[in-house]
């Protein structure tokens, strides 16, 4: 599987670690965050049948983190960026 790595170019996914579901991204608030906030953050996840934003970690190159868009059906990547993008867009300064 070939991940475009939007600042290094087209990558092989051996370079990368699957981190997991792109949720991870929004923590909750430390200070206001209630223990099923937590809870729901650290252990619920959905099993999506599609299309699904996964983080990637760059291991084997430049170390960035990737939100990757691929369906978990065929592995078709629609879209990659980096991880800090995503997070500034929804507003996280992480």
């Amino acid at each position: 599987m070939i991940i475009n790595h939007p600042l290094l170019g087209p990558r092989d996914s051996a370079e990368f670690v699957y981190m997991g579901d792109a949720s991870l991204i929004d923590r909750p608030d430390p200070d206001t965050a209630a223990p099923e906030d937590w809870h729901a953050y650290a252990y619920l996840r959905e099993n999506v049948a599609g299309d699904m934003q996964e983080l990637w970690f760059h291991e084997g190159g430049d170390r960035s983190w990737l939100v990757v868009t691929r369906n978990t059906l065929t592995h078709e990547i629609s879209s990659v960026a980096l991880a800090r993008d995503v997070a500034r867009a929804k507003g996280r300064s992480k």
